[in-house]
């Protein structure tokens, strides 16, 4: 099983909100087109970012699938173009096991760096980064860990 989730409302509370209207509105990540790869990730509020700015940006969305999937979130192509925002981390790698961890649900935070010279204003709703699920192989003699994901986000 592949989808997308909303977090619940406590942790929105926490991290974001506590506000259930805002909560109801935001949408989960969608693909533009059936030949799209990528799942748009929509901004739950307007954030600005001035130059050289770094801001964490809370998702609200955890994700499920398949043990040996990984998620990568990606700068979308315009994004990168137009406004010269990236990735901190320039890939985000989400692994299954972070779903529903006990540290935080499996929420999916973006940290974003504004690289131009010029403040940058984004809308709730628009798109920054978009996920892409990708399948992935191990080494033949790689050893079997049981160990539960923890996560300091």
């Amino acid at each position: 099983m592949r989808k997308f989730e909303k977090i619940t409302f406590e942790p929105f509370k926490k991290d974001i909100s506590d506000n259930r209207e805002l909560y109801n509105s935001f949408e989960l990540p969608k693909r533009d087109s059936d030949k799209t790869a990528g799942y748009d990730f929509s901004l739950i509020e307007d954030i600005t970012i001035k130059p050289g700015e770094i801001k964490k940006i809370p998702t609200g969305i955890k994700a499920l699938f398949n043990s040996d999937e990984v998620l990568l979130l990606v700068v979308r192509s315009g994004t990168g173009f137009k406004y010269n925002i990236r990735l901190t981390n320039q890939l985000g790698v989400i692994d299954a096991d972070y779903y529903n961890n006990k540290d935080n649900e499996g929420h999916m935070w973006l940290s974003i760096q504004n690289e131009s010279t010029e403040e940058h204003c984004f809308s709730k709703g628009e798109s920054l980064v978009q996920g892409v699920f990708i399948k992935y192989l191990t080494t033949d003699d790689d050893e079997k860990r049981n160990i539960e994901r923890r996560s300091t986000y």
